[in-house]
């Protein structure tokens, strides 16, 4: 339609009170303006089309606001959405505007995880090389994640498979490495015979099976490269008690289960030809030993592993074989003493629960004693004999303390962990991962690469090379190299990391992602840390989530990052399951559509065998997956948007199913009727009519609910919104405002000044979640004649829905001071907003004590502890804790007054 014609539409007795100009700007804010027809499925579509651009765009930082950093986990691109992505970018996103809308500079970035064998053996089954199929997937999935109006910054947008991100992936393990916490010795791993890789505990099913390509997993030898996570485990679990953390609930527990109680000390002991025949080309082996009384070691006679342990099988040949035990030909050199300490491999000492090495000291333990005499361990006959052994506390402190400084200075341990947690494995024998920046040199042994030749980038991948031999040591030609201390020949290493390494820092390289001096600049970092949300699901929220707080610590230790914790609040969703059908007898999965009803039992189509239902999480192979394109298709972006967000807590698992849809479509639905009944009343309004308000009871009477329903609701969503992130109970307030708008006489519609409020609310409250139809509404709303509100710092007419600030209670309103008498409500004391937002601890207090209800349940108590928090415009809470007063106390009491 040409502009002149849109023109002749206007009503030019509001345009002829706008400032100059302001029609071209509202102008482009203009509808698809169909308010004559229902709300279809096609309209929503166009609606979303006409949107698009400007629900899309990022709105300008301002300098004087504060920085809000919304985080969501990147993806993995395997190349198409799936309803959970769906569900935790649709949070993201909406928490994002939301904080937009309060005035807040909002970092959004989005990246992706690229990473990893399943694009590996993608491309190889494909003849393809594996960073074209990853630039293939990332680029359909960006576009569904634009479909769905998710407001990123595009501008920071990451992949960890480009060189430019892994340079800076590898001079982070080059600086963990020079800090002396990556080293390389033989290991125990699950290993994959068809991908021939290492996995991690968590990739191995629990029928021992691989998660990827469902083979068998083997136990296996392997010389791998580690990183020493656990020198910082005491730091990471101290950390989750940091009152920078908000909102971690179960997560803490998670992750203190996952570090265990860190009540025992780590000691290594080099292996006796490391110290006789010292060779650098050749990784030195140790003996490591988890002690909770590592100043023993001074009384210390031997060492016990446990049968089957690497020390065992590396020197099982050689050792001689007994009952009881064996004697390895090795000895463990012993720093603190100068002595050589004999190894034994046995069962007759007492392990620790998941350790497998034991620091025998015969003087102090009967079973010790009672393994040494076994051994023929020479020991003194009575521990009297012996000057090492510690007589009082104060002792035992004192040469701990020294024990530890000691082993961390020389690099032996020393430092507090648990028994059970384990270093980092990040070796992989893969292609399609970040290459280890280290070579291997006959003469100098392992070195680094300088920083200046990063990145090592991964070579072309033969298109010869078959699935299960993609790795590194079939590049010849990369792999010859020249050794960057001496020149002469050398070979790179040609294990590349785990996928972990990747992401355990990419939430800084977003902040700084244009940086090609370092990986961040310290300055803007300290600027933009810690992330104030993190959303994801809760399978990330062990192993993740602990190798980005260690790399984070680390970092910290290095004085490069502002704070130990990376992430302030946690937003952990839940998965969506989908509704499986399976056939009882043989557990075959079968689609929906083969299934029928038989009287009250469901039955497989064409054999009639009893089938049995589950919900499970979606996936292909169950048949229970959703399109997120056929949702889009069929209800429109901002619906599933709504769809995915309401009926229960981002936090909880989701069962998808259709017939909870009605209850968002109908609520759309009356929306649009509200918007279409609020401009036809308008319309058929004259200028006197329209300057003058009803005087009747019943008209004020309306007013004064909408001005409750207004408060009250904003209050709820606001709430919801920005402390519980219960987006679903926002949504059911949203809905109750609805109800109320709908409820208003014509004559309150057309001049009530509290309805005109109420209903901008509602349509803001909607935005962050469905931007499109709410700009659809707040374009109607806006053009609609007549207006009533003219506080325009409250509603701002020339601009769009996403550009008003966010709905405030009115100071006016009576909000809520909750008393809580030992953790138990015992009154609430209504105040207006304005009396809220000033209150102190002592005004909370003194006003909770005036209350008759509170003093009736503290009568014969005293108060021994109270608490304020204030929630502005919201709520105030005060606890109050008291306990009982003897009688003898009491007559005291009487008798002072």
């Amino acid at each position: 339609m040409p502009l002149l014609q849109h023109f002749r539409l206007i009503d030019h007795s509001i345009i002829d009170k706008l400032p100059p100009l302001t029609y071209f700007k509202r102008y482009l804010f203009h509808g698809v303006n169909r308010w004559n027809e229902d709300l279809s499925t096609d309209l929503k579509h166009d609606i979303e089309n006409k949107w698009h651009k400007h629900v899309y765009k990022k709105s300008e930082e301002k300098n004087d606001q504060p920085k809000y950093y919304v985080l969501s986990m990147f993806p993995y691109p395997s190349g198409q959405l799936h309803m959970g992505h769906v569900r935790v970018y649709t949070i993201s996103d909406t928490m994002a505007r939301f904080h937009r809308m309060n005035g807040k500079n909002v970092i959004h970035p989005m990246g992706w995880d690229a990473f990893g064998l399943p694009a590996e053996n993608a491309a190889i089954e494909r003849n393809v090389q594996p960073q074209e199929w990853t630039r293939h997937n990332v680029n359909h999935m960006r576009k569904q994640l634009q479909r769905l109006a998710c407001s990123f910054d595009w501008e920071r947008e990451l992949a960890t498979s480009s060189p430019a991100y892994y340079k800076w992936t590898q001079y982070l393990f080059l600086k963990l490495y020079k800090s002396g916490l990556v080293y390389q010795k033989e290991a125990w791993v699950n290993w994959d015979p068809v991908d021939q890789t290492v996995l991690a505990d968590e990739q191995v099913d629990e029928n021992g099976c691989s998660w990827r390509s469902g083979a068998k997993v083997e136990r296996k030898l392997l010389k791998q490269w580690f990183v020493r996570t656990t020198r910082f485990s005491k730091a990471l679990c101290d950390g989750l008690d940091d009152p920078l953390l908000e909102n971690w609930r179960d997560i803490i527990k998670l992750q203190k289960h996952w570090i265990g109680e860190c009540n025992g000390t780590v000691l290594e002991f080099d292996l006796e030809s490391d110290q006789i025949n010292p060779d650098k080309t050749i990784p030195k082996k140790t003996v490591t030993v988890w002690t909770q009384r590592p100043e023993m070691v001074f009384a210390a006679r031997f060492i016990a592993i446990s049968p089957g342990s690497v020390l065992d099988v590396l020197y099982s040949e050689s050792s001689s074989a007994k009952k009881d035990w064996r004697q390895l030909p090795v000895r463990a050199y012993n720093l603190f003493t100068g002595e050589f300490l004999p190894i034994f491999v046995t069962d007759k000492v007492q392990f620790h629960e998941g350790t497998d090495s034991h620091l025998g000291a015969p003087e102090a333990s009967e079973a010790d004693r009672d393994f040494a005499v076994l051994a023929n361990i020479p020991t003194p006959s009575t521990p009297e004999e012996d000057g090492r052994v510690f007589r009082s506390e104060d002792d035992v402190k004192v040469i701990r303390d020294k024990v530890c400084e000691m082993a961390l200075q020389r690099g032996a341990g020393g430092f507090q962990t648990s028994a059970k947690l384990r270093d980092w494995l990040i070796s992989r024998q893969r292609y399609w991962g970040t290459p280890i920046p280290l070579v291997h040199c006959p003469s100098c042994g392992v070195v680094p690469v300088p920083d200046s030749q990063l990145p090592v980038e991964l070579p072309p991948l033969h298109s010869e090379i078959t699935k299960g031999q993609a790795a590194l040591p079939e590049a010849t030609n990369w792999r010859q190299t020249s050794c960057p201390k001496c020149g002469s020949p050398a070979e790179r290493e040609t294990d590349t990391m785990d996928t972990f390494v990747d992401s355990s820092w990419y939430f800084l390289r977003f902040l700084d992602p244009w940086n090609t001096e370092e990986p961040f600049s310290k300055d803007v970092v300290a600027h933009q840390m810690p992330v104030d949300l993190y959303i994801g699901g809760k399978e990330h929220a062990v192993l993740h989530l602990y190798y980005a707080r260690f790399m984070h610590h680390f970092l910290h230790s290095q004085g490069l990052v502002p704070t130990r914790e990376p992430f302030r609040k946690l937003l952990v969703q839940g998965m969506i399951m989908g509704q499986s059908y399976k056939v009882e007898d043989s557990g075959r999965y079968i689609p929906e559509s083969e299934v029928q009803k038989t009287g009250r039992k469901l039955v497989e189509k064409g054999t009639g065998l009893p089938v049995v239902t589950a919900w499970e999480k979606m996936s292909k192979s169950k048949h229970n997956g959703v399109d997120p394109e056929s949702m889009f298709e069929t209800y429109g972006t901002d619906t599933t948007r709504l769809l995915i967000l309401a009926d229960v807590a981002p936090t909880s698992h989701r069962h998808w199913s259709s017939k909870t849809f009605p209850g968002i479509l109908k609520w759309q639905h009356r929306l649009w009727l509200t918007i279409q009944n609020f401009r036809k009343v308008r319309d058929q309004l004259d200028e006197t009519r329209a300057a003058q308000l009803p005087d009747s009871e019943v008209f004020d009477e309306q007013e004064a609910k909408l001005f409750d329903s207004r408060n009250y609701y904003v209050k709820g969503a606001t709430f919801n919104y920005s402390v519980t992130f219960q987006l679903s109970v926002a949504i059911s307030k949203m809905q109750g405002l609805t109800n109320s708008l709908r409820r208003a006489p014509n004559e309150v519609v057309a001049l009530g000044r509290q309805f005109e409020r109420a209903l901008a609310v509602q349509i803001i409250l909607l935005a962050p979640m469905a931007p499109h139809f709410a700009s659809e509404l707040w374009a109607g709303f806006t053009s609609a004649p007549h207006r009533v509100n003219t506080h325009t710092e409250e509603i701002f007419w020339e601009r769009s829905v996403l550009e008003q600030p966010w709905p405030q209670v009115d100071t006016n309103y009576c909000l809520e001071l909750l008393c809580r008498v030992n953790g138990a409500d015992s009154c609430t004391i209504r105040l207006p907003r304005y009396e809220l937002d000033a209150l102190t601890h002592d005004d909370a207090l003194e006003l909770a004590l005036s209350n008759v209800d509170l003093q009736a349940s503290t009568a014969n108590r005293k108060i021994i502890a109270t608490q304020f928090t204030l929630h502005p415009s919201y709520e105030a809470v005060i606890n109050i804790a008291t306990e009982h007063v003897s009688a003898k106390e009491k007559d005291r009491q009487i008798q002072d007054v």
